[in-house]
């Protein structure tokens, strides 16, 4: 019992700093960007280009594929460059391609293109996320894991069910695309306002040789 309490504790003590609500956010446009389109993909390209179930696979798992091969290297450019870096670079791209998508291109095989775009951006962006959060949380990191991929889970669950529901209100995808494009913005304008917090104290280069 003693053990659970204080497992308890440490997540609230978490919860009560502000950067690990970033790194959750952070993490939910990312990873939720990523599984949420995993999730919904087979269903617009079904209903959208009229593929067949088996296409619409072919088309969802190649999309899927590059944005889980790219993780790691998300990752390792995120050390060469440093995470917040990379993670803006990513954040734009995403906003980008998914921006495109929600007009509806004419070609199934477009839409595939900016959706394999898409996901090498979330893909990447997830790995510089995990590249940031050790940093900042080195006692606290298991906790922190648990949190930030609960985030994500929430992230999916949200793009998943607001692409259902625009679908369902409007007759068209373009709703829910164009609003989760917002989050990456929002989350983009989040890291720069955090950026230059986190390189002048727990990412300064006097107290860790990552670049952050």
């Amino acid at each position: 019992m003693r053990r659970r309490r204080s497992r308890f504790a440490e997540y609230l003590k978490v919860l009560k700093d502000k950067d690990a609500w970033w790194f959750m956010f952070f993490y939910a446009v990312t990873f939720g960007g990523f599984v949420g389109l995993a999730s919904s993909l087979v269903i617009y390209f079904n209903t959208q280009y009229g593929l067949d179930p088996k296409m619409a696979g072919y088309f969802t798992a190649a999309c899927v594929f590059a944005g889980s091969l790219v993780r790691p290297i998300g990752g390792n450019v995120a050390d060469r460059i440093g995470g917040v870096k990379s993670l803006s670079v990513m954040y734009v791209f995403a906003a980008i391609f998914l921006a495109i998508v929600s007009f509806g291109l004419p070609e199934a095989w477009m839409a595939l293109a900016a959706f394999v775009c898409a996901m090498l951006a979330l893909g990447m962006g997830n790995g510089a996320v995990f590249q940031l959060v050790p940093q900042r949380f080195k006692k606290e990191i298991g906790v922190m894991t648990g949190l930030v991929g609960m985030a994500g889970g929430v992230g999916g669950f949200y793009l998943a069910s607001s692409l259902g529901y625009s679908r369902q209100l409007t007759g068209s995808y373009q709703a829910g695309f164009l609003i989760f494009a917002a989050l990456a913005v929002l989350a983009l304008v989040g890291l720069t306002g955090v950026k230059t917090r986190w390189r002048t104290t727990w990412g300064a280069a006097h107290l860790t040789a990552a670049k952050i």
